[in-house]
């Protein structure tokens, strides 16, 4: 019998990376003969893990981040975070219009994020302070300490402003269908081409029907994550958890779709052309 082959993966510890990934963690399908080895951090550290040595073999990663990995990295076609009118949103401690952010201190989570991305496309004239996106109450605290005068919050974050008695002055996904009347493509897992071509048509296979047993067992899913979170300042809410993973754990998480696809060419075509991503790249798909 032939040894099982390791396949390293990392995610973050949000909702919807730990859903998209639940069914293999807890052996509830089959992998095909593969060992899956999980990592977690969180989104800029992904995203810099996957261009450093020893880089693991599935990533989960923002789209943005695409660009700097495209020639060692495919895109998977499913694993997705994809906002449709909705998305990360900027807040302050006060009523603030959009046109005010030019010129503004915001914190934001990552340059390579692609809600920085997306920002900078919106508000080109702001200056960036990177605040970590764990805990979230660090963005929170930022703002009260008058660090930033804005906050970019992403991840679960964006659904607890309201209740730290912030504003909100933008939502990107919002924004962003009206000037583009496309999807927001945030997040997706990538699979490394030095696997080869069989395997990653194996690995993905395994990992798209790690998608769709969660979907199909959501309620089952979304109570074992609950019961295990352990984040700082993250409320242990069925309301919140269900509320989040039906924005970014949804059917187009198990497959981008004709339009989500192109939503992520677009995306990275447009920070391509602004200046932001330095050249143009081709988004490549994993079958």
């Amino acid at each position: 019998m032939p040894a099982e082959r390791i396949i390293r993966v990392a995610y973050s510890p949000d909702a919807d990376d730990a859903f998209m990934f639940w069914a293999i963690a807890e052996g509830r399908i089959d992998t095909r003969g593969f060992r899956f080895v999980r990592e977690r951090a969180d989104t800029e550290a992904l995203n810099r893990a996957a261009e450093a040595a020893g880089a693991p073999d599935v990533s989960a990663v923002s789209i943005h981040q695409y660009a700097y990995l495209a020639d060692r990295y495919l895109l998977l076609p499913h694993g997705g975070s994809v906002g449709v009118g909705y998305g990360p949103v900027v807040v302050a401690k006060r009523p603030l219009p959009r046109e005010e952010l030019s010129g503004l201190r915001i914190g934001v989570p990552g340059p390579r994020t692609t809600a920085y991305l997306v920002l900078r496309l919106l508000v080109p004239n702001f200056t960036a302070v990177t605040v970590p996106v764990a805990p979230f109450a660090r963005a929170f605290a930022a703002l009260q300490n008058d660090e930033v005068d804005a906050a970019l919050l992403i991840h679960e974050g964006r659904l607890l402003y309201e209740r730290q008695g912030l504003h909100r002055a933008l939502e990107l996904g919002e924004a962003w269908k009206a000037l583009t009347s496309l999807p927001l493509p945030l997040g997706g897992n990538v699979i490394a081409r030095w696997l080869g071509p069989s395997v990653i048509v194996e690995v993905s296979a395994v990992l798209r029907e790690s998608i769709r047993y969660a979907l199909a067992h959501r309620d089952e899913v979304l109570s074992a994550l609950l019961a295990a979170e352990t984040r700082e300042g993250v409320p242990r809410e069925r309301a919140l958890f269900d509320r989040y993973l039906a924005m970014y754990a949804n059917q187009d998480t198990l497959d981008y779709g004709q339009e989500g696809r192109r939503a992520i060419q677009d995306v990275l075509d447009r920070g391509s052309d602004a200046g932001i991503i330095p050249h143009r790249v081709l988004v490549e798909f994993a079958p």
